[in-house]
């Protein structure tokens, strides 16, 4: 495998001593994951942060071997993750899409819409300009791995049926693409939509 291409990091944990296996999602390749040398280092751990936007060299000499992989920063999301609901935001949807896509199959429409959707929760003044883009991109992981869920798409001012269809879709993740892993990734939802609740209507 040799690939250079923009990346989404989704998911960084650490192996050996210095080193980390990130999990990034790429248009040309969807979800790689790649051991990267010194990741847990002063240079390295902040470029790995899951919803930052980086430019990935991943190698590998067979397709049975872990690539390595050289990182270098391009967008970095760390100055949101100060701020409750744009970090629980971001770690949910990250955590959703390392562990939601198989590797290795490339999923270019879900590399655009997570990419415009991070952008969308950095910058919208409020949770209320990045609540349905949420919901569509998880309609869309769905659809993507073969799974029609038929659900409206509620106004954008009503808070209340954003909410339900934000249990809707919980529901249908939990059963079909996290069923067998819900418990390491759905956690993070519940965090989300605690403080989505705190949004009154």
């Amino acid at each position: 495998m040799q690939l250079r291409a923009s990346a989404i990091v989704c998911a960084a944990r650490p192996h050996g001593e210095t080193g980390v296996i990130a999990r990034v999602l790429t248009a040309e390749a969807g979800v790689v994951a790649a051991y990267v040398a010194g990741g847990r280092g002063r240079e390295l751990r902040p470029v790995l942060i899951p919803g930052n936007l980086v430019e990935a060299d991943i190698r590998s000499k067979s397709d049975s071997q872990l690539p390595f992989a050289r990182i270098e920063l391009v967008t970095s999301r760390g100055p949101w993750l100060g701020e409750p609901l744009p970090a629980a935001a971001i770690a949910w949807v990250t955590a959703l899409t390392a562990m939601a896509l198989p590797e290795r199959q490339p999923f270019p429409a879900l590399y655009d819409a997570l990419g415009a959707l991070l952008d969308a929760i950095c910058f919208a003044p409020s949770a209320r300009g990045w609540a349905l883009p949420l919901l569509s991109y998880e309609v869309l992981l769905l659809r993507e791995l073969g799974y029609g869920v038929p659900v409206g798409r509620p106004e954008d001012d009503d808070w209340g049926a954003i909410l339900t269809t934000f249990d809707r879709l919980g529901q249908e993740l939990a059963r079909y693409p996290l069923a067998d892993r819900r418990g390491d990734v759905m956690g993070s939802r519940v965090l989300l939509r605690e403080r989505l609740a705190r949004i009154h209507g």
